[in-house]
């Protein structure tokens, strides 16, 4: 199977990143991508917390969440929406990914469980608390071509959460991400490689990249990582795309070398 991550530099406006987002879709899916990743926030990233909140639209009239019903159906593929922002409560959002068949089904959705508050030494700050709410529960997606664990960037640091995903039964993990440039060049890809190697897993995790509205600067380097913590594709710093063929049987054959997932004692 042929997947590809797409690695963008979104902005506030919707329309105007599904714009970039369908070039980019439509390009990967030229080069034979069959299952596309998009990164967290995927088409609408702002300043102002308040901004976000009040600009974010309900998950039954989100332009984004049809559009993508709709290309999905049209070019027969797999997407996942690394997360879109959704109304929640008048005063909260939810952080939500969205696991999207080539029917335009919706097969599952999750909720980021784990949001990003700290104060960094530079004077940034994030607070996803005061905007978004925890989601609630792992999810996992059964395909005709994987078992999928979905999370959401800051998951990352949090191991449990995939060993819980590869004790089920997961062979790929998803894991889109706007991760910040300082945290990016110390730990992005020691975590994603090490999330792939303990759990003998794929590891698939599309990135924002670059500056952003008010000065946010995302990290990029999205990343196909194979259950040895081979490194399939890196995205780099640039909007696009990245590709690797995936074939499931090293899954086993990784597992088989190293079968961890069996010796656990707690």
């Amino acid at each position: 199977m042929k997947l590809a991550c797409l690695q963008l530099n979104s902005g506030p406006s919707i329309d105007e990143n599904v714009k970039v987002i369908d070039k980019l879709l439509r390009d990967a899916h030229r080069a034979g991508a069959e299952f596309i990743c998009t990164p967290e926030n995927t088409c609408h990233i702002v300043a102002k917390s308040s901004d976000k909140l009040n600009s974010a639209p309900i998950e039954s009239e989100h332009p984004a969440l049809h559009y993508f019903q709709n290309v999905a159906k049209e070019l027969g593929i797999t997407i996942s929406v690394g997360s879109l922002s959704v109304k929640a409560s008048n005063d909260h959002l939810a952080n939500r990914s969205y696991f999207i068949l080539p029917s335009g089904e919706v097969a599952a959705t999750y909720d980021k469980m784990h949001l990003f508050d700290v104060q960094l030494a530079g004077g940034e700050h994030y607070r996803e608390s005061d905007v978004f709410v925890y989601g609630k529960e792992p999810v996992m997606v059964e395909t005709n071509f994987a078992t999928i664990g979905l999370s959401v960037c800051y998951d990352v640091r949090f191991p449990n959460l995939y060993r819980h995903y590869a004790l089920a039964g997961a062979n790929m993990l998803l894991v889109p991400a706007a991760f910040t440039v300082p945290t990016g060049e110390a730990h992005w890809h020691t975590l994603l490689r090490a999330r792939a190697i303990e759990n003998g897993c794929f590891v698939v995790a599309a990135a924002q990249t670059g500056t952003h509205e008010g000065g946010r600067k995302t990290f990029g380097h999205s990343l196909i990582v194979d259950p040895w913590g081979v490194v399939l594709a890196d995205g780099g710093t640039d909007v696009g795309f990245v590709m690797a063929d995936i074939d499931l049987n090293r899954v086993n054959d990784v597992r088989a070398q190293i079968p961890s997932l069996k010796h656990g004692r707690i």
